[in-house]
């Protein structure tokens, strides 16, 4: 049996070593679809996005607008049906996702808030990361939305896309990840996106599908490994890989448009209950803030 760094604070450890005893040890040559990079133990955040440039020898682009959380809404392979449904304000939002600013809105199942003030009092505020709001919001929280592509030097091919989102009023980390296109071993083109932890990370694959009103829909509800659905990863004292899939944990987000104006409603379920609903009011500006 793998045994988890010693290395790193407690809490960490013992999450870790939860993902080793009832996880799966894999290989990395099998799971190329699923891999992604790992956070250190001293902190995600803003350290992190400096850390995986210098790790994979790539530059910081601090252009500030224009950048998408894909490349081209073509990396989903929709059908071309599904492409001529898809809503025209969707698809620049995901072309051009560094061109709107967010508004959100938190509402908590009261059943499963005792987990999120656990999370942040365990995990969110050191490591800078997954900094979900505790309390239901009546009004909108205004945060900073940043898309940072690592780019090669040379070529400038964008080699990483990393979303970072904050609290504008305090400037706190939400969320760090690292967004790409991946195709799952059923040859489903999909959203994967990576929230790096201490020798791991937090990685959600979501199947993309367009709805009668031209939303799009994306989803992590698969059954089993190799599904679209809520993984854990991380790396054990020995450099070897496990990962355990987390069937009961669903992720739904729906992205409509209506009237040039975009929303989004993400809802997080456990067990088919509902723990937590996101809701996003998304505006398109002419200026976003850059990471400096």
């Amino acid at each position: 049996m793998g045994v988890a760094s010693l290395k790193q604070n407690f809490q960490d450890w013992i999450t870790q070593q939860w993902v080793i005893l009832f996880g799966k040890k894999i290989l990395p040559k099998d799971y190329q679809w699923l891999l992604g990079p790992f956070g250190k133990t001293n902190g995600i955040g803003l350290k992190f996005i400096e850390q995986l440039a210098k790790k994979e020898q790539l530059i910081i682009d601090k252009k500030q607008v224009d950048k998408g959380l894909l490349n081209s809404i073509n990396q989903l392979n929709l059908t071309e049906k599904e492409l001529n449904r898809l809503s025209k304000n969707v698809i620049d939002f995901y072309e051009n996702t560094s061109n709107y600013n967010f508004d959100l809105k938190v509402k908590w199942n009261p059943t499963f808030k005792v987990f999120g003030i656990l999370l942040k009092i365990l995990f969110s505020n050191r490591i800078e990361q997954l900094n979900i709001p505790i309390n239901n919001s009546k009004e909108s929280t205004v945060l900073n939305s940043e898309i940072i592509h690592l780019i090669n030097e040379d070529t400038k091919e964008v080699k990483r896309t990393i979303w970072l989102r904050t609290f504008k009023k305090s400037e706190k980390v939400v969320y760090s990840g690292i967004y790409e296109a991946c195709t799952i071993p059923n040859g489903q083109n999909c959203i994967k996106a990576i929230f790096p932890l201490p020798n791991g990370s937090a990685t959600v694959i979501l199947n993309p599908i367009v709805g009668e009103n031209g939303e799009l829909i994306l989803n992590s509800s698969g059954r089993k490994i190799g599904d679209s659905g809520f993984y854990f990863l991380l790396k054990d004292s020995k450099g070897n890989l496990w990962t355990k899939f987390i069937m009961s944990f669903k992720d739904k987000l729906v992205v409509s448009a209506e009237n040039e104006r975009i929303m989004a409603i993400q809802t997080l379920t456990l067990w088919n209950l509902r723990v937590l609903q996101f809701k996003y009011d998304i505006k398109k500006t002419t200026y976003n803030n850059v990471y400096n």
